[in-house]
Formats: C-alpha cells, structure tokens, sequence
C-alpha cells in the first residue's frame, strides 16, 4: 500500500516552507519515526518523520522546493523491502563494463576536468590537452597554479594560438616561482630552430579563483531581513545610552554562584539580572512593554521578555514568558534550555511567538557600543555590550571600575525621551545595587 508523506500544518502565520536535504533517498528502507527530512520556515525548523514502515518509493518535491501546508511531497510503499520496488526495476550495470581508456592514443574518451576561468584562458591561449594535466588538489578541478606548474614541468606540451611576446614585468614576476625552464635573458636569446621545443610559455597573470558563490537565503535570513528593514521604514527609532557599574552584582554572583549552581542546578549568569531588572523597569514606565496597532497603543499587563539568541541558522529570538513570576534561577534555566534548542534548531513557534519586550547582548561577541534595531511590534529593545574596565570618578577619586554600556532602542512615536532616558536610568539604578531586585524598589 503506498502512503503519501505530507507536510505538516504551518502556522497561520506562515504560507510557505522550503524543503532542506533530504535524509534519505528512493529504494530506502524507513521506519515510523525515521526523520525523512527537514522543513525551513521563516521562524522554526520542522522534521518531517516516516508515517509508517516500508521502502521510500517516489520523492515528489526536491531539495530547496518550495511548499505549502498538507502538501504531498513523497510515497512510502508499506509492503516492500530495500532491494525491490523501484530499485529493482533499474536496469542492471554489467559486472564487466567496457571503460575508456585513459592514453595517449585515445585523449578525447577522457573527460574534461572541470576549470577556473583563468586555468580555462590559460589552456586555451598554450592550445593544451587539460587532461593531461594534474590538479593539485585531486578534487576534479584545475587552477592556475596547475596550469603554470604543468607548463614549468612539460615546456614542449605548450603550442601557443598566437606568437608570445616577451614577457612584460608582471609577468616575469609570476614566472619567479618557474627555475631552470626560463627563457634567457632577452639579449642572450637566439633564433629558435623549427625542430626545437619552443621556450616555456609567458603566462598572462590573472588572479585565480575570483569566483562569485551566489547562495540563495534561507527562510529564516529572509524574514529576518523583512522584518528588519520594516522596523526602520515603520517606525521612529532613537537609542539613548548609559552606563552601569558592573562591580556590584559580579561580587554577588561571586559570593553565591556556587552555592546557587548546587542548589537549582543552573548557573548563575548576567542575564537573569538584566532580565529582572527590565521587568521592575518596565512596571514603573508601561510604555516601554506597549505596542502599536493602527491609532491605538496596546498596553500589555504582563512581561514577556524576548532574549536575542544567535543560532546556526540566524538569530532567534525566544520568550521566556511571565518573567515578572520567575525566581533569577527558573530565568536562568529557561535562556538555557531556550539556547539549547536553538543550537538544536529545535525551538518550536510557541517559543517564539510573542514578546513584550526585548534583550540582546552583543558583549558576548565583544561589541563595546551598538545601537540594536526594535523587534516589532515591540517599541523598545535593550542592548547589552562588553564589560570593560574603565577608569570612572567615584567620591571624588579616579577608580578602575568594569563597566558596561547600555542601549536602549525605541519607537518615539510612543514613547518620549523621558521616558526613555528614565527607563535606562531605573535599569542602571537596580543593577548597581542589586538589593532593589529584591525589595522591588
């Protein structure tokens, strides 16, 4: 019985999905739960798994295809078995199968390796034979280098289309390499007898591989990029900037973050601050964790906080929801669990629907100063950067303090610089004096 693999139902967000590679091939023996292949949308990856056991008899959509909800995109014959079906109907390759031979006497039965645009110019301009020539790499494809290393080895090979002039300077430069095969110096040259092999060739310098790779985005890369681009087309974006010394929560996870990894099972990080100190942040200035719709500002009675995470496939970013009900340990473990699955390519659409508010930090990568672009419909998004000791003035006297800089990006058509400025400041304050978390204050 044939039973057709369908693609699973999209979001009602989400009208199209791209096929990935395919796991396996036609005539492959599958079992339920066996992943057949992936499925890109513009926000998750989803595994497409064989609905039952039997032998991959037709694969319809191909590699990079585009794909819709409930599509047929292969078949799975349920009563055959690896070896027959469609494998079996393959003609059958003689054991004892004639092979072109590979000499002298028969060069047009070899084929031709594949070039760069410069091997290719040089083979054509020296009239020479490019299967007789041996590419470095033993990958299929010849170079340029291959081409002058072959010409400074077989000088007799080369019979130029047109007379070679002597070489110009940068030309001679790119012989350098070639010893012993050179022509004489151009006042020592005499006429060269027609039984003679010619001298090794002038070779014309182009520099090699000067390919352009044009790679098609993904999914996610593409909505990133349209998601991006609208933020600043629709939207008034302004970063207001500050500064927090650092000192006193690392003396904190200092003091504690042993304790605290025994007792929850999670490291102590700087993200759950941040994280906790947006919420008691965004609950004195409710603008900040509003929306936009149409005329109309939505103002949200609860603190979904969006964390930026890069992934293999782009950047990600999922919610660790009703952060303002979380302890700093059950914040810690959800950014881990949520990294995790996105390293995986495994954060499901719920993990990354939604969201109030938004963090980045871009320190972990080593950026001092950045201005990050809003994730919309949010109106603002906190950007983290590098702790760095600087010299700061503290009661009166110059101290070497780690401090980090803060930036925060946001939507002016809402919210005032005021409030912007404030909503930093409150930050600042609770940082670096951790105890507000707290007390709340």
């Amino acid at each position: 019985m044939l039973v057709e693999v369908k693609v699973p139902m999209l979001a009602e967000s989400v009208a199209e999905a791209t096929l990935m590679t395919w796991h396996k091939q036609v005539g492959d023996e599958v079992k339920r739960g066996d992943s057949l292949i992936d499925i890109e949308t513009d926000k998750v990856t989803l595994e497409v798994a064989a609905p039952n056991n039997g032998v991959l008899t037709e694969i319809i959509r191909n590699d990079g295809d585009t794909v819709t909800s409930d599509e047929v995109i292969a078949r799975i014959d349920t009563e055959a078995s690896a070896g027959s079906g469609v494998a079996a109907a393959e003609p059958a390759v003689p054991q004892q199968q004639e092979l072109p031979v590979l000499n002298e006497e028969h060069p047009a039965e070899a084929p031709e390796p594949k070039m760069s645009p410069a091997a290719r110019n040089m083979v054509e301009n020296f009239n020479l034979d490019a299967r007789q020539i041996k590419d470095a790499n033993n990958d299929g494809r010849l170079t340029k280098q291959d081409v002058v290393t072959h010409l400074a080895d077989n000088p007799a090979t080369a019979s130029p289309a047109a007379p070679v002039a002597t070489p110009s300077a940068p030309v001679a430069e790119s012989l350098s390499a070639v010893p012993s095969q050179s022509p004489a110096p151009a006042t020592e040259v005499q006429p060269t007898p027609a039984s003679a092999p010619p001298p090794a060739p002038a070779v014309a310098t182009t520099d090699d591989d000067r390919r352009i790779e044009r790679v098609r985005m993904t999914r996610l890369r593409q909505k990133i990029a349209e998601r991006l681009l609208g933020a600043q087309h629709e939207n008034a974006l302004l970063t207001t900037f500050n500064e927090v010394n650092m000192q006193p929560v690392m003396d904190l996870r200092d003091r504690y973050k042993e304790e605290f990894e025994q007792t929850h099972g999670v490291r102590l990080g700087f993200m759950s601050f941040f994280t906790k100190a947006a919420v008691e942040a965004l609950k004195k200035f409710p603008v900040i964790n509003a929306s936009v719709d149409g005329t109309d500002i939505l103002y949200h009675n609860y603190y979904d906080i969006g964390i930026a995470v890069s992934s293999p496939r782009g950047l990600v970013v999922p919610i660790v929801r009703d952060a303002e009900t979380l302890t700093l340990a059950q914040v810690e473990s959800t950014i881990r669990e949520m990294g995790e699955k996105a390293q995986a390519s495994t954060l499901t659409m719920d993990d990354l629907t939604g969201g109030t508010f938004t963090i980045t930090n871009g320190g972990v990568f080593g950026s001092l100063l950045s201005t990050p672009i809003i994730n919309p419909p949010q109106s603002a998004i906190l950007g983290m950067h590098k702790i760095q000791q600087r010299p700061i003035a503290e009661n009166g006297e110059v101290v070497i303090r780690p401090m980090m800089y803060l930036a925060l990006s946001y939507d002016h058509r809402i919210i005032d610089g005021r409030e912007a400025v404030q909503f930093l400041v409150s930050i600042k304050d609770l940082l670096e004096d951790p105890a507000r978390l707290l007390l709340q204050i």
